[in-house]
């Protein structure tokens, strides 16, 4: 018996004693895994300290796997040399050194700050591309960085500004504003009350005198947000094109980023200058675009918000290009919109649901603090591509931030399109542009103001306004009626004596884009006359009173058949046209043979076209309307339909009212590079003088 209990004794030993090194050796490796985050016991605070460094080791462990910048693979052997950083954290030596480059020397994983950086060896782009480079004694061939960046939590890869500013010229520094204010007549009867009295208040800016590229002007921060859903496949080629022509067209230091939408928005390049490197590099991302998926216009433009939000320095000028041929299939509202409300011109509270999917600085009614909104006012200029494309959204999207909608009918005025548009945004010369306006007579009162969509303010019981213009391009011109009322004139006052009397006082302050000086402009004064009998002078019209007058006739007979369309009534909004092209051509202006006039009666000719039938509307009607709509109210060229310009045909060809010298300078360089006709598109002359009133 005792022999058999030392043989099981002898045989049991073994078994506990590897029991109890198994036991050791869990404990340790539960305090070990505790350390990396994993759990082993149910005790809470040992869960939340291993939950709390769950996420970090995971993102440890992928980080070794995947290259967090480029995302490309990280195994060693293939040719790339890695990086390890203090944090621990690996990435491809070539992509960090290009994010070292860039002033950043946060990690894109942990946001841990390092003390010790990547040095990358001096040399162009082009040498990397064709020769094989040494770095810090690693030598590969060198291919330009996999895109999409990492989008951290911050957007962390923006290039900084230039250190060194170059300050204006002389010549070209704080050049001022040019204001013109003129009455509809130049005199009034003594005895005569007028309650509705027209003024003509504009500004004209300066001009430029050489090539937009390389004019002392304001650089641009500029995001492209870019439609590559699957119905663009036909026309990705034609879109790289356009895109590439406007990078090739910046300066060095304007900045570009480029956000992709379909399904889902990324970045697939970070905000960087246009100067060497910067712009090959930019090139390469947008020709390396794909298409494929569905459309996400509200996430895109987030996205691209985000890029100029959380900027850490700053251009003078900021503004998005929207690109799109479709309806956003990913929010459901803009369907909606489509049924119920169809356009901003039919609800002018415009109250669907789909844009309060945008950011604040697009809509500012998205933010409970309006002064955050006004802290940063991004403005969109919508581009819509084809005949699908969704024109309500990308009108109302525009017309909310304070750019303007172009309607691209046929894809071979697509580069052309962005080069009007980009021709303006490349020269602006004043900024925070504001007319202030003040009575200078008992009894005149400002009664009215129209002024599109900019802004305006009536104050002091009409004896003062203010009409905020915001950014000027080169050589551009707005122009505003200021509808006062003037009282019969009293024999008491000293002015009436001289049988004149002063109505308005205009003066325009603004901010130099380049110098940021605030200039204030020579003030102007309203006179007019106030006879006990007019003379045949006193009855004559100004023309140019009497033709902004019909603009605006022309712009809300265009809204106002709109929305009759909208409701199927096509025969009542044909009826509108032509009753207002009538009125048109019985005007003052009109009959001494004005260039405007004949824009308009064109426009207005077009509109009826392609109001003719309901399936011609829903093509192609609704988005030119809504195109002139913007450009109208905003006073400022837009493309719209088939042809680069606009209403083309006999007597005022080409003519285009709100193109300026570099919008057209641009388009021309377009076309020639297209191989298309280079013929510049004759600009509407603008002079002042009289004509007798009709009585």
């Amino acid at each position: 018996m005792a022999s058999a209990w030392r043989k099981l004794k002898k045989s049991l030993i073994p078994k506990i004693s590897t029991h109890r090194d198994d036991d050791r050796r869990r404990s340790s490796s539960s305090s070990s895994s505790s350390a990396n985050g994993i759990v082993s016991s149910p005790s809470p605070s040992s869960v939340s300290r291993s939950s709390s460094r769950l996420s970090y080791s995971f993102s440890f462990r992928s980080s070794k796997k995947t290259c967090a910048i480029c995302l490309g693979s990280l195994k060693k052997g293939e040719g790339q040399a890695i990086f390890t950083a203090e944090c621990s954290h690996h990435f491809h030596f070539n992509c960090i050194a290009t994010n070292v480059q860039h002033g950043n020397r946060i990690c894109p994983i942990c946001r841990s700050e390092w003390k010790d950086i990547p040095f990358q060896a001096p040399g162009s782009a082009n040498d990397f591309r064709h020769n094989n480079s040494t770095i810090l004694g690693f030598r590969h061939n060198w291919h330009p960085p996999s895109l999409p960046v990492l989008e951290t939590d911050q957007f962390s890869l923006e290039e900084p500004l230039s250190a060194t500013h170059v300050a204006p010229a002389p010549s070209t520094r704080s050049q001022p504003i040019t204001i013109k204010a003129l009455p509809e007549f130049p005199a009034v009867l003594a005895s005569d009350a007028v309650s509705k009295f027209p003024v003509l208040v504009g500004v004209s800016a300066p001009p430029f005198h050489v090539d937009v590229r390389h004019f002392n002007r304001a650089p641009i921060d500029l995001v492209a947000v870019l439609d590559v859903s699957g119905s663009m496949a036909g026309k990705l080629s034609l879109l790289k094109r356009a895109v590439c022509f406007i990078i090739q067209n910046l300066g060095p230091l304007d900045r570009v980023s480029i956000v992709t939408f379909s399904s889902s928005a990324r970045r697939i390049f970070p905000l960087r200058r246009m100067r060497g490197s910067g712009q090959d590099d930019a090139i390469s991302a947008v020709n390396a675009l794909s298409s494929g998926g569905g459309t996400n216009i509200a996430e895109g433009l987030k996205k691209g918000v985000r890029v100029l939000e959380e900027r850490r320095e700053q251009n003078p000028i900021a503004s998005i290009m929207l690109l799109s041929d479709g309806h956003d299939t990913l929010n459901d509202d803009t369907r909606s919109l489509y049924r119920n409300v169809q356009n901003l011109t039919l609800n002018p509270n415009y109250s669907l649901q789909y844009l309060y999917l945008l950011p604040a600085s697009i809509c500012s009614r998205n933010t409970a603090s309006g002064n955050e909104a006004r802290r940063l006012s991004i403005p969109v200029h919508t581009f819509g591509f084809g005949s699908e494309h969704d024109s309500n959204a990308m009108h109302a999207i525009s017309d909310l931030s304070g750019g303007t909608y172009s309607f691209i009918e046929t894809v071979d005025n697509l580069q052309d399109a962005f080069a009007r548009c980009i021709g303006g945004l490349l020269s602006v010369v004043a900024q925070d542009v504001r007319l202030t306006i003040q009575s200078l007579s008992r009894g005149v009162q400002i009664g009215s103001i129209h002024s599109g969509r900019y802004k305006n303010e009536i104050f002091n019981l009409g004896q003062k306004a203010t009409i905020d213009v915001g950014s000027l391009y080169a050589d551009e011109e707005k122009e505003f009626l200021v509808y006062v009322s003037i009282p019969a004139s009293s024999r008491g006052e000293g002015e009436a004596k001289l049988d004149h009397m002063s109505l308005l006082e205009v003066l325009c302050s603004n901010k130099d884009s380049t110098s940021s000086e605030i200039v204030e402009s020579r003030r102007e004064r309203v006179v007019i006359r106030r006879p006990k009998v007019l003379s045949p002078t006193d009855k004559m019209v100004c023309l140019e009173v009497d033709r902004q007058k019909n603009r605006l006739a022309v712009a809300d007979a265009i809204a106002t058949a709109q929305r009759m369309a909208e409701l199927g009534i096509l025969d009542h909004a044909q009826a509108v046209l032509s009753e207002q092209k009538t009125t048109l051509l019985s005007s003052v202006s009109a009959q001494a043979g004005d260039d405007l006039c004949k824009w308009l009666e064109k426009e207005l000719t077009e509109t009826a076209q392609r109001m003719a039938t309901l399936q011609l509307y829903e093509q192609s009607g609704r988005a030119y309307v809504l195109s002139g709509l913007s450009s109208h109210s905003w006073q400022r060229a837009t493309t719209r339909g088939h042809s680069t310009t606009i209403l083309p045909g006999e007597g005022a060809s080409g003519i285009n009212s709100y193109e300026t010298p570099s919008m057209i300078s641009m388009v021309s360089k377009s076309q020639c590079l297209n191989g298309g006709p280079s013929q510049q598109p004759q600009m509407v002359t603008k002079s002042c003088s009289l004509t007798p009133r009709h009585k």
